[in-house]
């Protein structure tokens, strides 16, 4: 049914990424899809931002962002499942959201803390990722 699962993980919080990667391997296995994993990092580009960093400083970031999810990867994915690591740079939601978009992705497992104040305040994640996503969208909850 599925062909092209992406997994966006939270590289500071891959306790809760497990649960839900175990979901990911499980359904990409079962319908013999691809696994994008994918990772955003802050917006380092933003001028503002950028100017407080050497001009190689957020290529190096960007870089050691890429080492981390591939080891998360290699660790984590079997290698009979085929894989591909993203590193976007931004608004979670939105890098999620377009690499689904542009990869035509059909299906989206994310994982998502169940903190209610923080979703009444800032909108989590994963919920903006579930109410535009072009393709379904698979919310795990955490604690």
């Amino acid at each position: 049914m599925f062909k092209n699962i992406l997994f966006p993980v939270n590289l500071q919080d891959t306790a809760l990424s497990d649960k839900a990667l175990g979901l990911a391997i499980q359904q990409a296995r079962s319908a013999g899809a691809s696994l994008t994993v994918m990772t955003v990092a802050p917006g380092f580009g933003m001028p503002i931002v950028a100017s407080y960093f050497p001009d190689n400083a957020v290529q190096e970031a960007l870089k050691e962002i890429a080492r981390q999810l591939e080891a998360y990867v290699a660790e984590r994915i079997p290698a009979d499942i085929q894989t591909r690591a993203v590193v976007t740079e931004g608004n979670p939601a939105e890098q999620i959201i377009g690499q689904a978009k542009e990869a035509g992705v059909d299906l989206i497992i994310i994982p998502s803390h169940d903190r209610e104040l923080e979703h009444v305040l800032l909108g989590s994640v994963a919920a903006r990722v579930a109410r535009h996503a072009p393709c379904s969208v698979l919310v795990i909850k955490g604690t």
